[in-house]
């Protein structure tokens, strides 16, 4: 027999799940509109229909909501392309940095509101939201250093340490979506891939 408590007929941790994911898309709607900084604790609340209480049962800070939704933007992204690229059958450099970046483009833009909280809202935070951040550089910038290495190992690009090269790629594109997001008339966002696809390409077989 089931000991899980329910409430109404419904299991608490499926009302936990489902008062966590109204927190989630609170934080999304007013971090991207009244900003991070600007939102309060009890507007999260009211977005979510929920009590003060409710919300520091599944946070225990404003900062701690962020941190989950930027951990959750990037991971559903970088679950995307790395699926991708591994039944991927063509070994071309030029065609898997197109795949890459179509499919990288596509997640974080989608949404124009999770580029904003990634490239916008979250930037300069606090500590904790610069060391996630770091963290993720690191494993873009991995991701791309395989395909590199990849790509040098079957002679189309000169075999060397890639570590700088991806993480100012990692840069560069961080920027261009930061670019993207902060101007009213938007770039269309498939400028924003010519100019990814090209720099990875052009960084990655450069001669030493």
């Amino acid at each position: 027999m089931s000991t899980e408590r329910s409430y109404g007929g419904v299991p608490l941790a499926q009302r936990r799940e489902d008062r966590r994911a109204r927190l989630l898309a609170a934080g999304v709607e007013l971090f991207t509109s009244t900003g991070y900084q600007q939102t309060k604790i009890t507007e999260l609340c009211a977005a979510a229909g929920m009590s003060n209480r409710g919300f520091y049962q599944e946070f225990e800070t404003k900062e701690a909501l962020l941190l989950e939704l930027y951990v959750r933007t990037n991971q559903l992204a970088y679950d995307h392309v790395s699926q991708t690229l591994t039944g991927l059958a063509t070994a071309d450099p030029a065609a898997r940095i197109d795949v890459l970046v179509d499919v990288y483009l596509a997640a974080v833009t989608a949404d124009p509101r999770l580029a904003r909280l990634n490239y916008v809202e979250a930037v300069g935070v606090s500590p904790a939201v610069e060391a996630l951040h770091v963290e993720w550089v690191g494993r873009w910038s991995e991701l791309i250093e395989q395909e590199a290495d990849r790509a040098a190992a079957l002679g189309l690009a000169p075999r060397r340490d890639f570590r700088l090269t991806t993480i100012m790629i990692v840069g560069a594109i961080t920027g261009l979506l930061r670019e993207w997001q902060t101007h009213t008339a938007r770039y269309p966002v498939s400028e924003i891939a010519a100019e990814a696809k090209a720099l990875i390409l052009a960084s990655i077989t450069r001669q030493a």
